[in-house]
């Protein structure tokens, strides 16, 4: 039985999630991969010496079997899956395409967290770090839907911080700007790659996955009477979300 502490992170097959579960491992948890992807999360969770779980977690069965297999105890959660698909405004935008950005974002982070949470205050020193954007703090033409989605998600890390008080649980919110990982805009422009190219054009540095995974470590190996509210990490470049240098 691993005396190592017991992190999951969801949407763990690719991109931010992948690269935190790559940094906590390096910190030394021990890692509960957690994406659909079984090939990938199996590889990744085999290369780094922990445990992966297929797991939708816009699937409250699914879900609940996650936890089962997580156990009595977890130190650190990380919602981490979501998504942002579409850029239609909202005269032209499509419900069904806003109802699954809200599911994947909003009611999968609802759903991890609900069966995780008794983990976490059992460990007596939880941990829950949810992944927003800054798409959750403001609004932009042709961002919505995602908007809409992200929004949700800070206003239920913001009411899990104060439900919990009390509880031996830190709530924190990471909103990342502009990351340039292989999957996020590509899914956004619906498998376009030079659309998705050209989000990036010309920006000098746009962060990386692994920026946000150097984050989530820092805020999870803090003491644990510090509790990092929330955090908004942008590359240089973005003094905005309107905001971006461009060389070119």
């Amino acid at each position: 039985m691993s005396t190592s502490p017991a992190a999951v992170v969801t949407g763990a097959s690719s991109g931010i999630g992948e690269a935190t579960a790559r940094a906590l491992a390096g910190a030394g948890f021990h890692v509960f991969c957690v994406a659909r992807r079984t090939d990938r999360v199996e590889a990744l969770a085999d290369e780094l010496g922990g445990t992966a779980v297929t797991c939708d977690v816009t699937d409250a069965a699914q879900v609940d079997a996650l936890a089962a297999a997580v156990g009595d105890r977890l130190d650190l959660l990380v919602n981490n899956a979501g998504g942002a698909f579409g850029l239609e405004q909202v005269s032209a935008a499509d419900p069904a395409v806003w109802r699954h950005m809200y599911d994947v974002n909003v009611i999968g982070t609802l759903l991890v967290t609900q069966a995780l949470l008794p983990a976490l205050v059992a460990s007596g020193a939880g941990t829950l770090v949810n992944i927003s954007s800054t798409a959750g703090h403001i609004t932009y033409e042709g961002g919505g839907g995602y908007a809409v989605a992200k929004h949700g998600v800070t206003a239920m890390t913001g009411t899990l911080r104060l439900e919990l008080n009390g509880l031996p649980v830190r709530v924190t919110e990471i909103a990342p700007g502009m990351v340039r990982t292989e999957e996020f805009s590509l899914n956004r422009f619906g498998g376009d790659q030079e659309a998705a190219d050209n989000v990036y054009a010309g920006v000098d540095e746009p962060l990386v996955a692994a920026d946000i995974a150097d984050m989530v470590t820092w805020v999870a190996t803090r003491p644990h009477h510090v509790n990092i509210d929330s955090m908004t990490v942008r590359p240089l470049a973005q003094a905005a979300q309107h905001k971006v240098h461009r060389s070119t």
